[in-house]
């Protein structure tokens, strides 16, 4: 049977930093279609960096830059009172120095992806979300911006011209109006390997999800993220790859021809 549906499988990487090792990057690298690799302020470093981008184009996986808050005591998941203007800022700061290491290794930077609470932020915030879609623009118009299905950051992308993607969570549960559930809340990760594996088909193939309430909400998904911090990550990365071959859903990330 000819597959007919494709979706985009990203993983958030390149989270080490100096003597601190988290992950397993390069094993998980084969399971997916683009990466986003964490730019200095929530995670990573400058040698992390130029790494994980080298690895990440010998496996010829989309490449994405992963800016987030000043906050790497705590992983850039805490909320910070910033402006748009500082958000503007960070972002093409970030950013910046990513695509700097992937032009140095002969790459091309693929997409946009905020990183924990300013992606939150900006998938209600309309402001904090129209800094970061003009920081993208005006750093490369031709990149996609990833951001929460249906979100703020979405619509703020559309609205200056940014190709965008819309995503969804493997691993996470979901809210009536289409957010996520608060890290804060003991419900809020799917710690049932099955379970997320069917939600994941569910968002593809039917574009709902069953959210918090027990009722089911419409939802876009271009692009899948797990997360490459799991305690099983690796495994996680290639049961799903699985899943959605034995479901015939091609894995490539949007403009690419390379199916992980």
């Amino acid at each position: 049977m000819s597959q007919t549906l494709s979706v985009d499988l990203n993983c958030d990487m390149g989270e080490s930093f100096g003597a601190y090792q988290l992950g397993n990057d390069e094993a998980i690298l084969p399971f997916v279609s683009s990466v986003n690799i964490a730019c200095g302020f929530h995670a990573g470093d400058p040698a992390v960096m130029k790494k994980t981008v080298n690895v990440a184009l010998q496996q010829e996986v989309a490449i994405g830059a992963h800016p987030g808050l000043p906050d790497l005591g705590g992983f850039g998941r805490r909320e910070v009172a910033v402006t748009p203007e500082e958000v503007y800022d960070m972002v093409i700061y970030q950013v910046g120095a990513l695509a700097g290491f992937i032009k140095a290794a002969g790459g091309t930077l693929h997409h946009v992806k905020p990183h924990g609470a300013l992606y939150n932020m900006a998938a209600v915030n309309l402001p904090l979300a129209q800094a970061i879609a003009e920081a993208i623009y005006r750093v490369n118009p031709e990149v996609f911006l990833y951001g929460l299905a249906g979100s703020a950051l979405v619509q703020a992308g559309q609205n200056i011209g940014l190709q965008t993607a819309n995503e969804v969570f493997a691993d996470r549960t979901y809210q009536a109006n289409g957010t996520l559930t608060s890290r804060r809340q003991p419900d809020a990760l799917i710690t049932d390997e099955q379970q997320a594996l069917n939600q994941v088909v569910q968002m593809v193939k039917d574009n709902t999800v069953r959210v918090q309430d027990g009722s089911i909400i419409p939802i876009k998904a271009d692009t899948i993220c797990i997360h490459g911090d799991g305690k099983h990550a690796v495994t996680f990365a290639r049961k799903i790859n699985e899943t959605l071959q034995q479901e015939n859903i091609a894995i490539r990330a949007a403009n690419s021809s390379r199916i992980a």
